[in-house]
């Protein structure tokens, strides 16, 4: 059974304070354990995993999620460490969209282009954190004009650690206005516990396909894994593929591309793993969404590190589940419109246990 865990108490349900913003805003954190001894470190600050400490094959239990040491750093980072992402995970291109025929202009903060809703998206935001049972329920009201999105939008995530190792994200959201929604979480997983990066971690992927990306990382067309540096469905070390001769490595300095899982109708699958050799430490990503995002880290340089110093290339890779990058002006647009009326559902779990 999951636990909500404080230093006092006496002070359960609340939160324990973690520190100020610039502008005043107070942060808070949390901290779910299990059966296994781990623990997961939640704020309210972009509804961020800070960190996750899992045992490896030995027992010994470390941190597998990059993280600065204060909420300043996360408020001033470029990197959405750990954060919830919102209201478009990915980008948009040339941050323009038409909807029911009228065109929205929206946050520039990429090269000309939409990302990670904005300047002010919701990794930015001081959720609201409620303790449910064994879950925390985080809670953000968007509204009308953010970012440069139409309608209001009330969004909820609930955090729930089970005792096999599962962490699971649900999130749901509702709109008064047709708006296009894009949700993910950003935590930047090292399994190794960073004592060194991710080149040897071995990766696996369930995709025959990904998208191309144009020199402003939009998707330029869907094209096959096959006999590419892009094929993970039989397991293979990220440092290998790396180095491998391909165009679109060179495009995006690393992987920064989003794999096409295929239909899902509305049911959770296996999608990736992800195995660190060295300490057995094993990652399983679960998630109903058409969409994975591989990134490897390459932009985490000068990124400052909880334990002091800074991040460098390659330290963390991230799988973040969610729709198409700039899907909002595609073929598919509808799929990724959320209504009034309807809502907005999706369910991604990180399980990692050791072998």
């Amino acid at each position: 059974m999951t636990s909500l865990t404080y230093p006092n108490t006496a002070l359960a349900p609340h939160a324990v304070r973690w520190g100020t913003l610039a502008d005043g805003r107070k942060v808070h954190r949390w901290t779910l354990r299990n059966a296994q001894d781990m623990r997961v470190d939640i704020s309210d600050l972009g509804g961020s995993l800070l960190s996750w400490h899992t045992p490896d094959r030995h027992g010994r239990i470390e941190g597998v999620v990059l993280g600065h040491a204060d909420p300043l750093a996360y408020a001033e980072g470029l990197g959405y460490l750990g954060a919830l992402i919102g209201r478009w995970a990915n980008r948009i291109r040339n941050g323009s969209f038409e909807l029911d025929g009228v065109t929205y202009r929206l946050d520039r903060n990429n090269n000309g282009h939409h990302l990670h809703g904005g300047h002010e998206g919701f990794h930015q935001a001081v959720w609201q954190v409620d303790t449910d049972g064994d879950s925390l329920l985080l809670t953000l009201h968007s509204p009308d004009g953010e970012g440069g999105f139409p309608g209001n939008l009330d969004v909820q995530v609930r955090y729930t650690l089970h005792d096999d190792g599962t962490l699971n994200l649900d999130y749901q959201a509702r709109s008064d206005q047709p708006t296009p929604i894009n949700l993910t979480a950003h935590p930047y997983f090292n399994l190794g516990s960073a004592r060194g990066d991710i080149r040897d971690h071995l990766l696996w992927i369930d995709a025959e396909d990904f998208l191309a990306v144009d020199a402003g990382l939009i998707p330029a067309g869907q094209e096959s894994v096959a006999g590419s540096a892009f094929d993970f469905r039989h397991s293979a070390p990220l440092g290998s593929r790396l180095i491998w001769p391909h165009p679109q490595l060179s495009v995006a300095g690393g992987f920064d591309h989003c794999y096409c899982l295929g239909e899902s109708h509305g049911q959770p699958r296996k999608v990736a793993q992800v195995i660190d050799p060295a300490s057995g430490r094993r990652l399983t990503v679960t998630t109903d969404q058409p969409g994975l995002q591989l990134y490897t880290g390459q932009y985490l340089a000068a990124s400052p590190k909880r334990s002091g110093g800074f991040y460098q290339a390659f330290d963390g890779l991230c799988l973040e589940a969610q729709a198409f990058p700039d899907q909002i002006n595609s073929a598919t647009a509808e799929r990724a419109v959320l209504r009034p009326g309807t809502v907005y559902r999706q369910h991604t779990a990180y399980q990692l246990d050791a072998v």
